[in-house]
């Protein structure tokens, strides 16, 4: 499967008052990185792609994470993201924050690939993932 990593700087404001890391900053991150993973796949951009597979989002619905090593302010990391399943129409991201030579934090997502209810286009629901999107994947 298509793998993307990203290095990401660890700014004050992803901190507490002791300069380490507060937890929910991780799943920011881990929801930037699902974004980009997208974008260097499909080769265009999250607006770009909606857009074009008529997607109406890919919204979360389980995520978890487990927390190893501590980040802390100023620490240059890298975010390793890839897909490890496809479905129907859900999919599971895992995403691995490396810091240094260590794993410091596993991510998983578990995501809907949506579209806008035909009865009702104020609602969304799940629709199947386009081949065409999984295939720029393998």
């Amino acid at each position: 499967m298509f793998k993307y990593s990203r290095p990401v700087h660890i700014e004050w404001g992803d901190c507490d008052p002791a300069g380490i890391v507060f937890y929910p900053r991780f799943f920011a991150i881990f929801d930037a990185s699902t974004a980009t993973l997208f974008e260097r796949a499909l080769g265009m951009t999250k607006f770009e792609f909606l857009k074009a597979y008529n997607c109406a989002g890919i919204p979360l619905v389980d995520t978890r994470a487990r927390f190893l090593v501590p980040a802390k302010y100023g620490d240059d990391v890298v975010v390793e993201s890839t897909i490890k399943e496809f479905r129907r129409s859900s999919f599971d991201v895992e995403h691995r924050l490396i810091k240094g030579a260590e794993l410091a934090v596993e991510g998983l997502e578990t995501r809907v690939w949506t579209g806008r209810d035909p009865t009702d286009p104020e609602k969304i629901r799940s629709q199947p993932i386009p081949e065409e999107v999984i295939s720029r994947f393998k």
